[in-house]
């Protein structure tokens, strides 16, 4: 049997045999036109040397597939390798640019919860909603209690009697839930 890869074996040595073994097709196709294969691919995925290599490695396992086309074929192979290769780069620019591009998770790790949120929001509608009360009973609130004083000591800070403090408080809540709830909250 002559050892010559498949591109240089004599017409005779094909004739006396019948056909090439398809191991002895592939390693003559690989020998023949596996470098200029590869840099023609090489120019396709813009200098990637692992996509280039997979590509040119599916290419010949498409020849092995279609081993008795290609030992029918006259002339050279290579045409038929550059487009089978041309069209695996172009399928595969497809399917990626089809499917959404994968992203880096680890943004998602500096937000907040959902409870963080809920309780952001939450303090934002309060605030809003203290913004629609009177100064003196907003005052009156946020001594006794956001500041956490006593109706006594809220009465000395703001300088007015502990009745007027207790009032003021108590018209304060009222106003203040009628506000939340036009918001939509419900206690």
């Amino acid at each position: 049997m002559d050892e010559r890869p498949y591109g240089q074996t004599s017409r005779a040595a094909q004739s006396a045999s019948g056909e090439l073994p398809d191991e002895e097709l592939m390693r003559g196709l690989y020998a023949e036109h596996a470098g200029p294969l590869f840099a023609f691919v090489l120019r396709l995925v813009a200098g990637d040397r692992h996509r280039a290599e997979d590509v040119v490695q599916e290419t010949l396992l498409r020849a092995w597939k279609n081993a008795d086309q290609l030992r029918r074929a006259t002339g050279s192979v290579r045409p038929w390798l550059v487009t089978v290769a041309r069209r695996i780069v172009i399928d595969g620019h497809r399917s990626r640019s089809s499917r959404p591009q994968e992203v880096d998770p680890a943004p998602l790790d500096s937000l907040p919860a959902a409870d963080e949120i809920d309780r952001a929001l939450h303090r934002m509608t309060i605030a809003d909603a203290l913004g629609d009360l009177s100064e003196a009973h907003r005052q009156a609130l946020v001594e006794t209690y956001f500041k956490g004083r006593t109706v006594q000591e809220a009465a000395e800070v703001l300088r007015v009697p502990p009745g007027t403090v207790r009032s003021r408080v108590f018209y304060a809540l009222r106003s203040l839930k009628l506000s939340l709830e036009e918001r939509g909250v419900t206690a």
